[in-house]
């Protein structure tokens, strides 16, 4: 195995193996990978435009069985700080959305042990009959998979039920690292990696869009990383071909402050440089996934615009409210003028986008604007 013969099957966009993957990230220096990541990042993505998003993440509880280590939000159901979002709450927080230009909720749900089918079905229907425009990209496979355990009903009844009340799109929530081992150390509670996939693959089957997702720099090492993409890899190339399958794939990093896993000296250890060489690598290996995500909220918007050179053509949400990873560290902030400024000092064009990834004009809206690439050129950093 040499690097000029991988380098080869890169640029021709052909599958890598395991080995192959390993070694290419085990062994190229980081300007080459950057080279590469960005090569296919021009392939997958002709129009050059670096996409965002406006949208909002709503947590429906704090109340969580799955034990998750790296997690400070989540409370026991006996706890005194448990909570269920309350349909004023939400109202509340989607006309503050508006007023954003944003139309999608992200709804985030934890295992709640007493919260079933009928509960999400009937909240999804509720919110989408106050708001038919808002789009709700909501729950995960951890949460389908639970309910589906809860009801003794297939996953893909589950997913009709929750699509016929109102479900447009699923995130890819609690993928974590797609590896058991790894998994029943960090979440104990959490349904293991197949039922995760398996959620999806019926999502997929069912025609949703989805996302998928890797948190790195725990437990996990590389060759379980690698392992992650290729079975997110080998479940894209099963979907059915109408389907667009997984519109994106985001890696972000642990955050360790305060959690059970930083109290057993489990620290988050990915430096800028290293994160560069993943997102690289994901491009490489996700080479039927189009769109990847640099996560500015987990490592910076410096270390995120090198990304957008590295292989990533995304990034992501201004996120108006996050509460499960600031709660362990994450304090980047950023609003729409700082990430359209952000792209532009990158080097690319801003482009605003839908969960499909359609390229969308901002609506009138109080707080945010769309500004041009010679206002952003020559406008300070920040407000």
């Amino acid at each position: 195995m040499n690097l000029p013969i991988l380098y080869k099957k890169v640029l021709n966009n052909e599958w890598l193996s395991s080995n192959e993957g390993l070694y290419l990230y085990s062994n190229a220096p980081t300007e080459d990978l950057i080279y590469l990541g960005n090569e296919l990042r021009k392939f997958h993505v002709k129009s050059g435009k670096v996409t965002w998003q406006i949208d909002r993440n709503v947590n429906i509880t704090n109340v969580c069985i799955s034990g998750c280590k790296f997690c400070n939000f989540h409370c026991t159901l006996s706890s005194d700080k448990g909570y269920i979002t309350s349909v004023p709450e939400y109202q509340q927080k989607i006309q503050e959305l508006e007023r954003y230009g944003g139309n999608q909720l992200l709804l985030q749900g934890g295992l709640h042990p007493k919260l079933g089918l009928e509960f999400y079905t009937k909240l999804f229907s509720e919110l989408k009959s106050m708001f038919p425009n808002i789009k709700l990209h909501a729950l995960g496979p951890p949460e389908v998979a639970h309910m589906a355990k809860k009801e003794g009903l297939p996953y893909r009844e589950v997913l009709e039920k929750l699509i016929e009340s109102g479900l447009d799109s699923l995130p890819g929530a609690g993928a974590e690292i797609l590896v058991d081992r790894v998994r029943k150390y960090i979440s104990p509670g959490k349904p293991d990696s197949q039922a995760w996939l398996d959620v999806m693959a019926e999502a997929h089957k069912l025609g949703l869009n989805t996302s998928a997702t890797m948190m790195i720099g725990h437990i996990e090492t590389m060759e379980e990383r690698i392992e992650h993409l290729i079975k997110i890899r080998d479940l894209q190339s099963r979907k059915p071909e109408n389907v667009p399958g997984f519109m994106n794939f985001i890696v972000w990093t642990f955050q360790s402050e305060g959690t059970k896993l930083e109290a057993e000296g489990v620290k988050s250890h990915v430096n800028a440089e290293e994160y560069i060489r993943t997102i690289a690598i994901c491009r490489i290996m996700l080479n039927n996934i189009n769109n990847i995500q640099a996560s500015w909220l987990t490592v910076g918007v410096e270390t995120a615009q090198i990304c957008l050179h590295a292989g990533a053509n995304d990034m992501g949400s201004i996120m108006i409210e996050e509460n499960v990873v600031s709660s362990a560290g994450a304090k980047n902030r950023m609003d729409a003028y700082g990430i359209q400024k952000a792209i532009v000092d990158a080097g690319f064009e801003p482009q605003l986008r839908n969960q499909r990834y359609e390229y969308i004009i901002l609506p009138d809206c109080e707080f945010s604007k769309i500004y041009s690439i010679e206002e952003l050129k020559h406008r300070p950093n920040s407000k």
